[in-house]
Parts: structure tokens; C-alpha cells; sequence
């Protein structure tokens, strides 16, 4: 019995140093991973970048991660690189500021291949708790389930904040936080019992915006830094399905305008300069310091004929957050007939230096044209630069920016052509921009073979989201809501 053991124990010995790395061979080329993480920059609070060998039949994988200052992380298994949590933040924290050299060897049915090793660059500017994001089916036609979530940025750990399954038919879209707040919400419902949710602290409410003086409920939101002010668009909104696979859906505003709504008074500030009968304003911004409103503006067009001659300007307009009052002259930052493109989802950086905006072809729609693609506005000159780093040959969509002024968060077609997926990427204070990178899950190739949803409207938070899902319940299940007036 006891000889009959020892031969058990070495057989199991020899089959564990089977996969034991001996005598790799040594290409000249980088790995093939997934997701693409060579070069990139990253924060010190990320998750594990854990990552898929996709060059071929393997039956094992070993990485070795060596910090340019100080420490190491070596895993070898016979499925994926992934990283314990523990130990992938005491590396990234021991070489901040410094880099990390990931040295990734395979086995195939040839021995071990050891490919050139790649960097990982860990940036000193820190980066929000976390995201928030809607995840839908890509279609759009009808609603499946979907809904508001959050992602803590350090692990893998997703929850729900809000989902569709509250109401029968039920829509949840347009959520937007002060700054990354998650104490300042606003967040709007769409369906029989509509209306828009408003959280300030520990105040919540149902609000119906949809007054005679304005065209619809208010959606496209925004908060003034001092979050006395929100300002929405108000649309007049159809959907168009193209039948050719690179133009799948348009959606056309027949009318807009902005609106500012003063929640301490209940109510909705209108100009008419925000409310042209001959123009489309929608996306409305609040610049840093409160004092400028951005905006998107284009000539109306007749719809559907001339839809593709819509082109958006971005524009501005003083605002005195002292008396709620508007200014009296646009200025014209963008002009979109020089340029023979259309400008979307304009979003001013937190330290006043940038304007981040879409730059498509034309409308305002941009999440379905491919060659949409974020581009940057240096308000102190005023000049203009696309995002090279950043975008891709495939659609970039919606952005915002982390607290800090420096990571951004944008979607992008880029993977697949039809799911938006979340990058993050950072700007430095010369406004070099890094590389981006996927958002990280815990088992990427399988995550984003198998999920089913888009990721879109993704903003930062800067702490866990607080919202009461039994008083959301009945607050949209109830037919009461609070009706916002027109200041007069």
C-alpha cells in the first residue's frame, strides 16, 4: 500500500511539471491579448487587467508582471492571466508613478513560446470610486430588460441602481450626478408612468417637466457646479432604421430647445434665445465656474428629406447663477457649416481647461455613426484637436470626465461594430492624451463574448449610489407628480 502511494505521489509530481515553464522558445513580436492592454496607462485604484491569450490553441499560460521600482506578480494556469486582487493593488501602489513589465509565455503543441515583453504605465493622477452606466440591448427598438448600474472601479463588483423591471414597459435613461455627486441625481423615466427622478442629499422627488410653454419632458441633463440649476433640453424626438448594416438607426429631432430649471423654486427658466423657432438647440453644459451655458445649435432642417444637412454648432450664453437670468448674445465657438460637421455631447472638464465633444458628420445622434470621434476644444486658445490616441476607425460616442480633470470615461464601437463598450484614458496637465483601455472584467473574453448588452451614458461617482429602490418603486408606480412652473 505505502509502495503503491509513492508511485501516485510521483505521477501526480511528474503531470504538476508538465506545465512547468522549461526552455521557451523566444519570438520577437508582442503577445496576442484580450483585451489590447499593451502600453496603456492606468490608475492606481484599478481592477487586475486581466487578459485572454488569443493566438491559437494553448494548454498553458505564464505571466511574470516585474514593478520598475519594487515587487513582482507571477501566475501560471491553464486558462486566462488572472491576477489576485490583493496582490495586483500592493504591486500597482509600490510603482506608481513608474510602469510594470508583463512577460507572457504560452504552451502549444510545439513547447513553451515566450513573447517580448510589454509595459504597463501607472499614472500618479487618482480616479473616481467608480462608474455608473445604462446597459441596453444594442437595438433600441423596444425595451428588454435594462437599466442603471454601478461598477466599483477597484474590483469586478457590478449592482444595480435602477431597473426596468419596477414598471411593465418602463425606461430608464438620461441619468446624470453634480460633478460625480451621486447625491445630486437627476434621472429620467420614460413609459405610462414617466416623469423624472430628482435626488438632492437626502430629498427625493417625481417630477412631471412637461409644461403648455415647452415641447416636452425635460431629458439631456446637466447640473450647475453650485447645484442650485439643471439645465435639460426639451425634444421633439423620432427614430429612423436604416436598412444598410453601416446605418442602422437615426434619431432626428423635429424641434428643441434648452431649458434651466431652479428646483428650489419649482421652476423652469426660459430665452428665447434658447427657444428659436428656425433652430434646434439641444445637450446643454454648464461651464466650471457656472457662468457660461454651452449648448449644441443647428438650423432647422425639413425632416426626414434634408436630415443629413443638420449640422451642429456648439455655442455659449452667459448666465448669472446669482438671479437665474440668461444673457443676452450667443457666441459661436464651433461653427459647424465651416467645418461641414456636427458637434454632440459637449462636456467641460472640472478644472475649466477643455471642452470634450463628438464630432460626426452630421445630427446629433452620434452613437450610431462610425465615423463619429471625440475631439477637444483648449479654451484658452480656442483650438481644436480630435483625440488621436483615443479614437478608433469605429464609432465614439458618449464621454465625461473624473473629478480629478484628468481620466475620461468614453464608449466605442470599436470591439465588434454593434455593442458600445466603456474605455477610460487620461489627459495630463500637457494635454498629452494616454492610449485607453477596456474596462476591466474578471473574465474579459468570455464577459464580452457572452454579454448582450450596450454600455451607454457611462459618468463617474465619486462614492456608492444611495437611492431608496422602495420609495423609487412607489414614486413611479403612483400617478402623483410634482409639476415644475414656468418663471414668469
Amino acid at each position: 500500500m505505502k509502495r503503491f502511494s509513492l508511485i501516485i505521489s510521483f505521477i501526480l509530481l511528474l503531470s504538476s511539471c508538465q506545465d512547468k515553464m522549461t526552455d521557451p522558445t523566444l519570438v520577437n513580436e508582442y503577445p496576442p491579448i484580450f483585451p489590447d492592454y499593451l502600453d496603456v496607462t492606468i490608475p492606481v485604484d484599478i481592477a487586475p487587467l486581466n487578459f485572454d491569450y488569443i493566438g491559437g490553441e494553448f494548454s498553458a499560460i505564464d505571466v511574470s508582471i516585474t514593478g520598475g521600482k519594487d515587487g513582482n506578480l507571477h501566475i501560471s494556469n491553464k486558462t486566462t492571466a488572472e491576477f489576485p486582487i490583493k496582490k495586483w493593488h500592493q504591486l500597482i501602489k509600490e510603482n506608481k508613478g513608474d510602469s510594470l513589465s508583463v512577460l507572457v509565455t504560452i504552451k502549444n503543441n510545439k513547447g513553451w513560446i515566450q513573447y517580448k515583453p510589454f509595459s504597463i504605465y501607472i499614472s500618479s493622477y487618482p480616479i473616481d470610486y467608480g462608474l455608473a452606466y445604462r446597459k441596453i440591448a444594442p437595438g433600441y427598438e423596444v425595451y428588454s430588460k435594462m437599466g442603471i448600474y454601478e461598477r466599483n472601479l477597484s474590483n469586478f463588483n457590478e449592482r444595480a441602481v435602477l431597473e426596468n423591471t419596477l414598471s411593465p414597459g418602463m425606461c430608464v435613461n438620461c441619468h446624470t450626478f453634480n460633478k460625480a455627486n451621486p447625491k445630486e441625481l437627476s434621472l429620467h423615466v420614460r413609459g405610462s408612468n414617466g416623469g423624472t427622478i430628482l435626488k438632492q442629499q437626502n430629498k427625493l422627488e417625481m417630477l412631471n417637466t412637461k409644461t403648455d410653454s415647452t415641447i416636452s419632458s425635460c431629458v439631456y441633463p446637466y447640473w450647475h457646479p453650485d447645484g442650485k440649476y439643471i439645465a435639460y433640453s426639451v425634444n421633439e424626438t423620432r427614430q429612423s432604421f436604416h436598412v444598410n448594416k453601416e446605418e442602422r438607426i437615426e434619431v432626428l429631432d423635429l424641434s428643441s430647445d434648452v431649458v434651466i430649471y431652479h428646483p428650489e423654486s419649482n421652476e423652469l427658466i426660459l430665452s428665447e434665445l434658447l427657444k428659436k423657432k428656425d433652430a434646434f438647440e439641444t445637450f446643454p453644459a454648464f461651464s466650471a465656474d457656472g457662468k457660461k451655458l454651452y449648448f449644441c445649435s443647428a438650423e432647422s432642417r425639413s425632416i426626414p428629406l434634408q436630415y443629413k444637412d443638420i449640422k451642429y454648432s456648439l455655442c455659449s450664453i452667459d448666465f448669472n447663477p446669482e438671479t437665474g437670468e440668461v444673457g443676452n448674445a450667443v457666441d459661436t465657438l464651433i461653427n459647424a457649416r465651416s467645418l461641414d460637421k456636427s458637434v454632440s455631447f459637449p462636456r467641460p472638464s472640472y478644472d475649466g481647461k477643455y471642452i470634450m465633444f463628438t464630432l460626426s458628420d452630421y445630427g446629433n445622434f452620434s452613437i450610431w455613426h462610425k465615423e463619429a470621434n471625440l475631439w477637444l476644444l483648449d479654451l484658452n486658445d480656442n483650438s481644436i484637436q480630435p483625440l488621436s490616441k483615443a479614437n478608433s476607425d469605429n464609432t465614439e460616442s458618449f464621454h465625461n470626465w473624473g473629478t480629478d480633470s484628468h481620466w475620461f470615461v468614453f464608449s466605442s464601437r470599436r470591439g465588434d461594430g454593434l455593442y458600445t463598450r466603456l474605455y477610460l484614458a487620461c489627459i495630463d496637465n500637457n494635454g498629452e492624451v494616454t492610449k485607453p483601455f477596456l474596462l476591466p472584467q474578471k473574465n474579459p473574453k468570455k464577459y464580452y463574448d457572452y454579454s448582450v448588452y450596450s454600455y451607454n451614458v457611462p459618468d463617474f461617482v465619486q462614492m456608492p449610489i444611495e437611492l431608496d429602490i422602495t420609495r423609487a418603486e412607489e414614486m413611479i408606480s403612483s400617478k402623483e407628480r410634482k409639476q415644475v412652473r414656468v418663471r414668469k
